[in-house]
This record gives structure tokens, sequence and C-alpha cells, in this order.
């Protein structure tokens, strides 16, 4: 029996909660009379008998003020983790560890940890000597990079608004700022972001900087630490928020910044007006996004421009296809009937006139290609028009062309200056990448573009359940480890079905996409033929199919042509005589590259215009070897509440992130295995100095000294001999009084040999070189 006095804490289960199956932390506020009053983690009071009280549990002392690494938790339950991330975010402590993993909560707020001293503090230490923080991962990638000459990654998720962008700038920022000579190629790494947040940014529902793209950040070091370039990967820009946002969600920030920041001789020969006028711009109904200020961003973007060498050709024609865009959504079709057939024309010549001087292309021809559609037949080329439905289609696609190849050009651009060679072509070069992408989401209309979006997102989470679960317990087993073996979810089965096993469900929305009869309905039968018997599908009699992924089922819309919008107007290819210029810039490669697509998928060219599932798919696989060649660290970002309000908790929301994430078993395993592991030749090259007698590893045998060192040193320390390698258990609490944790070998090294030497910013050495 239980016996509870005041200030004791215990875990309550709030029957006025949905989700019985979380308890809440609580505390006793009165226990001196005959019932016990109880004061949650969120204020409320509960009033209990003392035979009801006597049946709870008590909290584990390390639950009642928060642990800064979650394997030491007393209390290994979601609850648990749930209560120790709410407790340090009241604290504003919004770091903490899981092992080596890092979840953040996002604040919502601007908090002094970010500071040039802040920096040097985390410089060269390892993870747990300070206060988590997102500039411990960065900096032990980086020495961790040095030290075993292995190319690293961080890899940041969570849903939007969580915070994985700003994570990345702070990586970026620290990586710069430690690799100890400030560059130019480092000011121009850093001067990509406002740019690349300008045109794959924008304000959501849930995050006013939502990153609508995923990119992959791959920074090169010399072989002495130093960086010497970045490539910058992007997955997969949005190209449906160009045309059409939800209420109070705007499109990218480049445009309203372009028209409140842009002079106003410029504007007018752009002739632009205000973000009221434009409908791609007023379609959320929100024209301005708090804690933004457009006009100060333009200044910069301009800026960042200059730094990354744009030409002031390439920005004027950047500004041009902008204003080109939005004059595009201006234009309003009507319905006519000309020689008996349907078609279409124009409410406002003059918007049109408008759109062809903006672009410098023939009126005639702009009109001609907004209402008019080519096919092939017995080897002739056929011009017939178009109903107002598909000439707006029509239109949309192609803007969403024009955008998706601006996108491309920039970020290929941006790459160009900061992309080096090797500087030394026989030595070394390394990298860290930074992984910033799209997190897993499920709206009331998902799309084709939500669904790749997704399987990103069920990819990576593979990722982690390989990185984190498969490869311990193989490791264990293949070298004869003793341990419990832990279960965990696969979702091999639901990639196999998005796009692995052949007639895969992107393999058949190409396919349908490409065929001349197809129709949402016939793609959604054969969808549901091939996959109703998979019980990760969900067959619709509807308009909708589902599929249950990692995080929980989606239905993906198929009527109104959402899984068809990468296609949509691509048979127009009659759009290319409309957008032919004389001149050749970036303006017309840009028009000319879009158009081209559509002319080519027109006439079967498919070698050259690549499905967009199979491309996405592509690219992403490329992605995912990359992120197989390198040692990862993972940044699982939390968003506390869907207000963007700091100091508010959401404990259901965190609590479905945190088992989207995989954290209740990331930390079990944890807890039960042995994360710290070394070779034996590795290990008696590493810390033979720790005892007398033990020669170098070439002249020893290797398996029998590692057991030496062991049993001298790690006396008490749950430790195992494997068939190739020393594992050794994280070291919590057996030297209760001493802060020796798993820095002990390490922290035994330093004082058994004189001071490490490591590369300096000029090439020479210093202090601890190995971490």
């Amino acid at each position: 029996m239980v016996v509870l006095t005041k200030g004791d804490h215990v875990w309550l289960q709030d029957p006025r909660k949905e989700s019985k199956l979380i308890p809440i932390g609580a505390y006793v506020a009165i226990a001196d009379s005959g019932r016990l009053q109880l004061r949650d983690d969120e204020g409320k009071d509960h009033w209990l008998d003392k035979e009801m009280a006597a049946s709870l549990r008590t909290m584990h002392i390390s639950s009642v003020n928060g642990v800064e690494d979650m394997i030491r938790l007393g209390d290994l339950h979601e609850a648990g983790i749930l209560r120790n991330l709410l407790v340090r975010y009241q604290d504003n402590l919004i770091y903490t560890y899981t092992g080596s993993i890092l979840v953040a909560v996002n604040p919502y707020q601007v908090l002094p940890i970010y500071t040039a001293e802040e920096v040097t503090g985390y410089k060269d230490r390892r993870i747990g000597e300070k206060s988590p923080h997102i500039f411990a991962i960065a900096d032990n990638s980086y020495y961790r990079m040095l030290r075993e000459k292995k190319n690293q990654c961080v890899i940041i998720s969570g849903e939007s608004g969580a915070g994985k962008t700003e994570s990345t700038k702070l990586i970026l920022q620290f990586l710069a700022a430690v690799s100890g000579q400030h560059s130019w190629i480092e000011q121009q790494i850093i001067e990509s972001n406002p740019i690349m947040e300008a045109f794959g940014n924008a304000k959501t529902i849930r995050n006013d900087n939502s990153s609508r793209f995923g990119k992959y950040i791959d920074i090169h070091f010399t072989e002495r630490g130093v960086i010497e370039g970045a490539k910058i990967d992007q997955y997969l820009l949005e190209k449906s928020r160009l045309v059409s946002q939800l209420p109070d969600e705007r499109n990218y920030h480049i445009f309203y910044c372009l028209l409140v920041g842009l002079p106003a001789a410029e504007k007018g020969k752009l002739e632009l007006t205000e973000a009221k006028d434009y409908y791609y711009l007023t379609q959320g109904d929100c024209l301005e996004c708090e804690g933004r200020a457009d006009k100060r961003d333009f200044a910069e973007i301009r800026g960042a421009m200059k730094v990354l060498t744009f030409s002031d050709e390439n920005i004027w024609d950047i500004y041009k296809l902008l204003a080109g865009i939005l004059h595009l959504g201006n234009i309003q079709f009507v319905a006519v009937e000309r020689r008996n057939l349907e078609s279409t024309g124009f409410a406002q010549e003059d918007q049109v006139s408008k759109v062809s001087r903006v672009l410098e292309v023939n009126h005639k021809n702009l009109c001609d290609a907004l209402t008019n559609k080519t096919t092939m037949a017995h080897g002739e080329t056929i011009v017939s028009p178009v109903s107002k439905d598909k000439a707006v289609d029509m239109r949309d696609a192609f803007v969403k062309a024009i955008y998706g190849r601006l996108f491309i050009w920039i970020v290929t651009k941006l790459n160009e200056a900061t992309y080096r060679e090797q500087e030394d072509p026989k030595g070394m070069r390394l990298g860290i990448g930074l992984l910033d992408i799209f997190g897993f989401e499920n709206f009331g209309k998902n799309s084709f573009e939500q669904m790749c979006i997704n399987y990103a997102n069920e990819n990576l989470q593979q990722f982690f359940v390989r990185h984190i679960f498969k490869l311990e317990q193989e490791e264990y087993d293949r070298e004869g480890i003793k341990w419990d073996h832990i279960q965990f979810v696969d979702n091999q089965e639901t990639l196999d079905m998005i796009a692995m096993k052949p007639l895969n469900i992107i393999a058949l929305v190409d396919e349908e996409a490409r065929f001349p009869k197809g129709t949402d309905k016939s793609l959604l039968a054969k969808l549901n033929n091939q996959h109703s018997r998979n019980e990760l599908y969900k067959a619709s009699y509807g308009t909708q199919f589902g599929i249950q992924h990692f995080a929980g089922l989606v239905y993906y819309e198929t009527d109104g042509s959402s899984l068809h919008e990468p296609f949509l107007g691509q048979e127009s290819g009659y759009i290319q005589s409309g957008f032919h210029r004389a001149h050749q810039d970036l303006q017309d490669t840009i028009l000319e590259d879009a158009v081209r697509e559509g002319h080519h998928r027109c006439q079967g060219h498919q070698e050259e215009t690549p499905d967009p599932g199979k491309q996405f798919k592509t690219s992403l696989d490329a992605l995912m070897n990359t992120l197989n060649a390198c040692q990862p660290f993972f940044v699982r970002c939390i968003k506390p509440n869907e207000y963007k309000k700091p100091n508010v908790f959401d404990r259901e929301l965190v609590a479905r992130q945190l088992r989207y994430s995989g954290m209740m078993e990331t930390i079990r395993i944890r807890r039960n295995g042995y994360p710290i592991r070394h070779t034996f030749k590795e290990f008696v090259d590493r810390y033979r100095m720790l005892i007398g007698g033990v020669k170098p590893s070439h002249l020893e045998d290797c398996k029998a000294a590692s057991t030496r060192i062991c049993e001298a040193v790690l006396k008490g320390y749950d430790w195992q001999q494997g068939h190739h390698k020393i594992f050794i258990k994280e070291m919590l609490t057996i030297f209760p009084t001493q802060d020796e944790q798993d820095v002990f070998l390490e922290q035994e090294r330093d004082k058994a040999r004189p001071l490490l030497r490591r590369p300096s910013e000029d090439g020479s050495t210093g202090k601890n070189s190995c971490k």
C-alpha cells in the first residue's frame, strides 16, 4: 500500500483526457485531511480519497525534475518521456538527449543560447559533457569526421513547424565557426539560406516559415577540417502552392517580398502593383505574416544574391519571371463557341497583353498557346481549342513548370558559387550532410505531391529503424553478445507497395497519367484492383484510396486530378512557339525548358522527361544511398502546440509526435544495449596506455589485450567481449557520486598520455585532436 505525503509525485490517470493511456504527472498538495488534493502538471486540481490514492503509482525521482538524457529515466514509459520534455520545456530547456539522439522542442521564442560564447563552450566537447544542445550534435559530427575520416550526416526530422529549418541554420553557423578559418566560401554557404527560404518557404497554417521542399546540404571539408565548399540537392518543391493556398496561408515568400521591396521604377517596368491585386497571392486571405518583415527580407535576399554571384541581368530576369507568373494568374478565361466547337477566350485582352509585354513574347502566339492544344495523329500535328476549365489547368500547370525550372536554376546557381574542386586531388575530401526535409503530414485533401512527401518520410523512418534497431540486433547476434531482443515496427511492406514492387502505386499513377484516355476513376480502379488485398492499402469506392503509413492512415484524393497535377497541360507543346523569344537569357532559358518538357512528352519522348513519380523516386533513392554511406546523427524536432505560442505544451500533440519518431523503442534499445563498441585493434591502439605492458596492435593479440584492459579499467562496468569487438554499456549510475558516465574511458585516456594535438586553422596542430 502506498502512503502519500505532501510533496510526493505520482502518475495520475486523468479521466477527462481522451487519451487515457497517457497518465499525467501530479504532486500531493494537501495530505492532512481525509482526502488528498493532487495538482497535475497542467495546474488542475484533483481530490481523491485515501483509498483511491493508495492505488496510484509513485513517480521515480528521476522524473520529478527531469533529466538531460532520457536513457536515465527511471519511469521508462510514454508518460515519463512526455513529462520529462514538459518539465524541461517549462524551464526553457528545449534540448534533451536520448543517447546520442537530440530531441529539440520548438520554443517559439528567441532564447539567448546561441551566442559566440556558447559556440566556444561546446567546441571540442563530447556529448554529455555539457547540457544538451544542437551545437553539441554539430560539434560531434565535425570531430568524428576528422577523427575517423568518414563522412557524417545529420538527419533533422519532424512535422511542419517543429523547427527543422532553424536547426539546420544553427548547425551551419556552428560548423562555419568551428572550422577555424572564416572565408568567403563560408559566407557564401550561409548567405544561400535567405535565398533558399525566399523561393522555397511559405507561411502555412502550422508554420510561418515552412520549407515546402526538401534539401540536403553537403558541406565539404579539407582533411584539416577547413570548409572548402558545399553542394545543395533539392527534392520535390510543392508547386501546387503557386496556384492555390488554404485559408490563412501564403504563397512563397519571394512574391510578397518582391512587391513591397522593389523600387517603384522597377515595379513600374514590370507593371506590378500590390499583393492584394493578384489571384495567386490572395486565395489564403493572408497577405502579411506576423514576425516577418517582407521589405527587410527583400533587401537581405538582394544582398545574398550579390554574394552568391548573381549578375544584375540574372536578378532582373528572375523578377520578370516572377512578375509574369503573377500576371498569368490574373488572366480570366471565358467559354466561347467557335465553328461549333467548345473554345476559350479571354475576359480581358489587356491582361494577356500585360503578360506578353513583361515576358517579351509574341502576343498572338501567347493567346493561341493559352487556349489551344497540340496532339499528334498519324504523324501530323493537330491544333485544337480547349475548354475554359482545361485552359485554366494548362495555365496553372505552365506556371508550375516555370517556377519549378526557376527554382532548379537558382539551386544550380548557388552550387556554382559554393562548390569547389578539391584543393589537393591526392588528398581526402570529407563531408557533413544536413538533411532538412518535409515532415509527414495528413491534410483534409492529400495530393500526389503529399504522397511523395509521405513516401520520403517512410524511407527516412526505415533508415532510422535500420540504424537504431535492425543494425543493433544484427550486430549483437553476429558478435555473440547476450542481450534481450526488442521488437520494433518495420515498414518495408509499405515502401514496397508505394514504390518498390512491380505495379506499385507510384508506377500506376505515372502509367495512368501517360495513358491518353486515363481518368481519375480508371486510376482508382487500377489501384484497387492491384492492391486491395494488401492490408496496408485501404480501397475506397468514392474518390480516395488509403495508405497505412508508419505514422498513421492517410487517404489520397484522385477526384479533380489531384494525383495528376504534375501532368496537367503537358500535352500543350503549342506553348513552345508562344514563348519563343529572339534573344537568349535566363528568362528565355527557363521558359524554353518549361515548355520543352510538355513538347517532348506530347511527342512521346519519355526518356527526356521522366515521369514525376519515377523522377522523385530516383532522386530519393540517390539521397538514401548518400545517407547509407555516412555515419548518421539524428535530431528529432517536436512542435509543442499548433498555435506557434511560447510556453504552451500540448501533451496529446507531443505524444503523437513521439510515437511517430520511435522514441520509446530508441530509449529501450539504447538503455538495454551496448552502444559503445570498438574493434579489438581500435581498442588496443586507443586505450593501451591505460595499463602497462600492452604493445601496439600489430605486435599484440588484440582480443586478449582488450580483455586485459577492460578487466583492469572497467571494474564494476557492464561490458562484453564479442567475436571481433568490445561492447560497453553506457555508464549511467555506476558511480553515483561522480560525474563519470560514458566519457570515463576517454577521461582516463586523457590522464594517461600527453595532451593530444589536433589540426588548427593554419595547418599546425593543437590540443585534443581526437575526441
